[in-house]
């Protein structure tokens, strides 16, 4: 049975781009008929936060990637990956290193030691000229027995290489002289990340790996430890990366919020919609098809089909219309347009009560109004929130008027303060206050003051909404009903906020 996990470091929100290789995970689990775990790598204890822990669990919850068997915790099993280390060195594949431990940072070390490899390897030096590397059985106990500290490396054989097909990015090799002795704990008997990817993988029955192209180098060296262990190599498939319009990384650091998963469920995108969106940042279906329900993913979903090109994720930092990417609005906005109105009237009534605009009564007396006017306005709505912004003068009588709207479509014309509340007195007597008859009194009232009913129109979209485009204006008058229309035909609101 296929089994694939999903293994992100609660260091901070969920990455689009780790949110991405859980989709891609739990396709693949689910088009195999296989399981999806969820493995939480929380050994940075520094930077381990539970609060991370909650934001990626719920990420996944609002994605609906539902996970199989028990969550695993890494930092559970550090006992069981000392000693996996030691038996290592017990069986002679990895040796104690008694060198001195210098002060430096993590990401210096890694950094040092992959220049180093690799100018070794250039020069023909070998760089397991490790004075402890063949130390005597005895003398290793010796000194370890004596207190003395060191850290654990895997003995990395001399010559050969390691060879691997990936499942996107084909044949990969490496030789193992470019393969320092990598270290399996450090002094403070700390395990590092290799090794306690590999054991955990093993632990879990891991069969595909399925991550981010980055890991793709420390392939190799967990090809090793597998080999180590005696234990079955998975099939590893690495997903091209996600980049910014600038073709640098995407980052938490550098781009802030617009990566983090919480921001999209926060902003009013459709789980389902921007499912849909990641899905295709890399992988396309054979068909072309774009909008893709969870079931069609599915149906559709293979490793063969990921791209090895890296994505680009088009976003404007200094344009609030488009702080994303353009695609991740159109696909949502195109989900709010075409999903069953039941799926999306729970959205919004969410939408409605985070902004304090939601009525008991629109799940009860008016649900049927509730109905209607989610269905009329929500054809030009990109997100959620549109629905208590764009669309907040349905629901309150607090709203804003946009002030180009109301320069264009009623301060133009000096004749509309009278005409206005002239067309509230005609439509106050219409009964029953339906679309088309508000359209045959106002187009009326129109002839008889000598006037275009454009003119009239689009006064009244401006008074009754504060913007210049919406739905069918008829159709607006007949939801806001009688009262609200009138009242809102003879607001001076427009002349005294914007004259």
């Amino acid at each position: 049975m296929v089994r694939v996990r999903f293994a992100p470091s609660p260091t901070g929100y969920l990455h689009i781009g780790a949110a991405r290789s859980a989709l891609f995970n739990w396709l693949f689990a689910r088009k195999m008929g296989g399981k999806f775990l969820l493995r939480i790598e929380d050994t940075d204890l520094q930077r381990s936060t539970e609060e991370s822990t909650r934001s990626i669990i719920e990420g996944l919850e609002w994605l609906e990637l539902d996970y199989d068997e028990e969550l695993v915790f890494q930092s559970a099993n550090s006992e069981k990956h000392r000693a996996a280390a030691r038996r290592l060195v017990d069986e002679g594949k990895a040796y104690r290193d008694f060198s001195p431990r210098e002060e430096r940072e993590d990401k210096s070390i890694k950094r040092e030691i992959a220049e180093r490899a690799r100018a070794h390897a250039a020069e023909g030096i070998d760089h397991r000229n490790n004075p402890y590397r063949d130390l005597s059985k005895e003398e290793s106990n010796r000194r370890a027995a004596a207190g003395e500290a060191f850290a654990m490396r895997l003995k990395v054989p001399a010559e050969g290489e390691s060879r691997f097909e990936d499942i996107v990015y084909g044949d990969q090799e490496r030789s193992y002289s470019e393969i320092e002795d990598l270290v399996l704990l450090r002094s403070d008997a700390h395990p590092l990340y290799n090794l306690s990817v590999v054991l955990d993988d093993i632990e879990m029955g891991i069969t595909h790996v399925i991550r981010g192209q980055d890991h793709l180098t420390n392939t190799h060296k967990q090809i090793l430890l597998y080999q180590a262990f005696g234990a079955p190599i998975p099939k590893f498939a690495h997903l091209p990366l996600i980049l910014a319009p600038n073709k640098a990384k995407l980052s938490k650091r550098k781009h802030g919020e617009v990566v983090s998963l919480t921001t999209y469920r926060d902003r009013g995108f459709v789980p389902a919609a921007f499912r849909n969106f990641l899905a295709l940042l890399g992988w396309s279906s054979p068909d072309g098809k774009e909008i893709l329900t969870r079931e069609e993913m599915i149906e559709r979903f293979t490793l063969e089909g990921i791209g090895r090109a890296n994505a680009i994720f088009n976003f404007h930092e200094n344009d609030p219309r488009r702080w994303t990417d353009d695609k991740a609005l159109w696909m949502n906005a195109e989900y709010i347009r075409t999903m069953p109105l039941s799926e999306v009237l729970p959205m919004v009534k969410g939408e409605l009560r985070s902004s304090k605009l939601w009525r008991e009564e629109y799940d009860e007396d008016e649900r049927e109004w509730f109905e209607r006017t989610v269905e009329l306005i929500r054809h030009r709505f990109f997100t959620l929130k549109d629905f208590s912004s764009q669309g907040r003068a349905y629901f309150s009588e607090d709203f804003d008027f946009e002030e180009a709207a109301v320069r264009k479509n009623i301060l133009k014309d000096v004749k509309l303060k009278e005409l206005l509340p002239g067309l509230a007195d005609r439509l106050e007597s219409i009964d029953p206050f339906t679309a088309a008859n508000v359209e045959g009194g106002l187009r009326a009232f129109a002839d008889a003051e000598g006037v275009k009913a454009g003119l009239l129109i689009n006064g009244s979209r401006t008074m009754l909404t504060g913007q210049s485009v919406g739905p069918s204006m008829f159709e607006v008058f007949e939801i806001l009903g009688r009262d609200r229309s009138v009242m809102r035909l003879r607001s001076q609101r427009p002349w005294n906020e914007f004259s």
